[in-house]
């Protein structure tokens, strides 16, 4: 991953009313934490130079987020994440980035606050 400064100010606006979010530098980019918690974040691929944003979905709702437009599951180190989604900035205007964001914070939003 790679820090792209315009997707993730992208994504902080698209949180413009989500309150206890808090920016976290990790895995070569900035993640967005709910109560402690990874929502999601923002990076442009190294080697293919795709901006993209990552949402923490939860393996229960894994399925489900891949039916959505532009999903394409999270792959690190040749392994998926099962429960992590990626999604090309391409397929993610601001409406359905907000979009993003609450599907994702239905499942971030019930695990405990570290």
């Amino acid at each position: 991953m790679a820090y792209d400064e315009k997707l993730t100010q992208r994504f902080r606006d698209a949180l413009e009313s989500t309150n206890s979010i808090e920016e976290k530098r990790m895995m070569g980019g900035v993640c967005f934490m709910y109560q402690g918690n990874m929502l999601g974040g923002a990076d442009r691929h190294k080697e293919t130079g795709i901006g993209r944003f990552m949402f923490r979905v939860g393996k229960d709702n894994h399925e489900e987020a891949l039916q959505r437009t532009g999903a394409m599951p999270m792959a690190q180190g040749g392994r998926t994440m099962s429960g992590f989604i990626f999604v090309n900035e391409t397929d993610c205007n601001k409406t359905q980035l907000k979009s993003w964001i609450k599907f994702a914070m239905k499942f971030v939003g019930k695990l405990p606050a570290k």
